[in-house]
């Protein structure tokens, strides 16, 4: 059974990420306040669910947490400030929407970049350990993959609604085939063959 806070007393915000591994498509990240002593014991981290039940618990949550939200930073934002920085903006963009203002935070990882003044913990595998990482993972992953699917009605040809963006045969082979598209992540190893592909136009840089 998942925790349901970390801070005891105050009002905690959850946060995770989704895309951070991808060659295409923007990183997104959630943020959610959960109520105290919140259970749901169906819930955990979004990979050890199947897709039809990510879904069915993405309305749950929606529908029992206190606040959510749902943060996105782009691939051309990732080029510029790395994969890293753009997780934890994503993570910022997500509780700066929030409609409850949270008094501590918990993250995924083992990285954050503090928020305003507020205290932080980050936790290794935290979205199969607190209820709020858990909830912000399946989020962060559904809403994702909504918009990957869209981008695989632009481009089929890269099999985005099978792979997500991530780097799988069939990915990197329709890059050496097609090029690649404006939703790529430049300044990543699109190939796997260790040779990045920043092909930025001049004035880009």
């Amino acid at each position: 059974m998942l925790k349901s806070h970390f801070y005891e007393g105050l009002v905690e915000a959850g946060c995770d990420e989704a895309g951070r591994g991808c060659l295409a498509g923007s990183v997104y990240a959630a943020a959610v306040i959960l109520p105290p002593d919140y259970e749901n014991a169906d819930l955990n981290d979004s990979k050890q669910l199947t897709e039809h039940r990510r879904y069915a618990l993405r309305e749950v949550i929606e529908h029992d947490a206190v606040a959510w939200a749902v943060g996105v930073v782009t691939p051309e934002e990732i080029d510029r400030i790395n994969i890293l920085r753009a997780s934890f903006l994503a993570m910022h963009r997500a509780l700066d929407q929030l409609q409850v203002r949270p008094e501590a935070i918990i993250i995924d990882g083992n990285r954050f970049t503090p928020y305003h003044s507020l205290p932080f913990t980050t936790i290794v595998k935290g979205d199969g350990k607190y209820l709020s990482i858990a909830a912000a993972s399946i989020l962060a992953k559904t809403y994702r993959d909504d918009y990957m699917n869209r981008l695989a009605e632009e481009f089929p040809q890269y099999d985005w609604q099978g792979n997500k963006g991530y780097p799988t045969k069939k990915h990197r082979e329709a890059i050496r085939q097609y090029g690649i598209t404006p939703y790529h992540r430049r300044s990543y190893n699109l190939l796997g063959d260790g040779q990045l592909m920043l092909q930025f136009e001049e004035g880009d840089k």
